[in-house]
């Protein structure tokens, strides 16, 4: 048996499109990087798919993703190195470490299901959570 010495490790991420978001295609890409490094699915030096990956799994122009990477470069969360790809630079604002967001999630389930146990709803889970984070972001939530 050969092994191929130029096959890549699959990316840790994979892409999925919403048509009906409303949300520019770039800008799926760029926040699902986001996210991915937010819950810690990507870390520093990971390496992203590369764009013509991206174009044979979505079926979408090689010029979207090029400019979703390029996004991702300007916020400096990515940097292309040439004939290598692109790879993970840095972290958004307000990564939290595992630990803590693992705390988070917890009381958050907690609250979900006492939510459900008083016949909340998903919806309504959610038009609670959305405005109470209005609320904070106006500051009229105590910390």
């Amino acid at each position: 048996m050969e092994l191929d010495k130029d096959a890549d490790p699959p990316p840790p991420i994979e892409f999925r499109l919403d048509p009906a978001s409303g949300v520019p295609t770039y800008l799926q890409l760029v926040q699902q990087v986001e996210q991915a490094l937010r819950m810690g699915w990507l870390t520093e030096g990971d390496r992203l798919p590369r764009v013509r990956e991206v174009v044979a799994g979505l079926a979408i122009n090689p010029n979207t993703v090029l400019k979703a990477y390029r996004e991702l470069e300007h916020r400096g969360l990515a940097v292309g190195r040439r004939g290598q790809g692109t790879f993970v630079r840095g972290l958004p604002a307000g990564v939290v470490p595992l630990r803590e967001r693992a705390a988070l999630r917890r009381g958050l389930l907690d609250w979900m299901c006492a939510a459900r146990a008083t016949g909340l709803d998903e919806e309504g889970m959610v038009a609670v959570f959305e405005d109470t984070l209005r609320d904070l972001r106006n500051g009229e939530v105590a910390s």
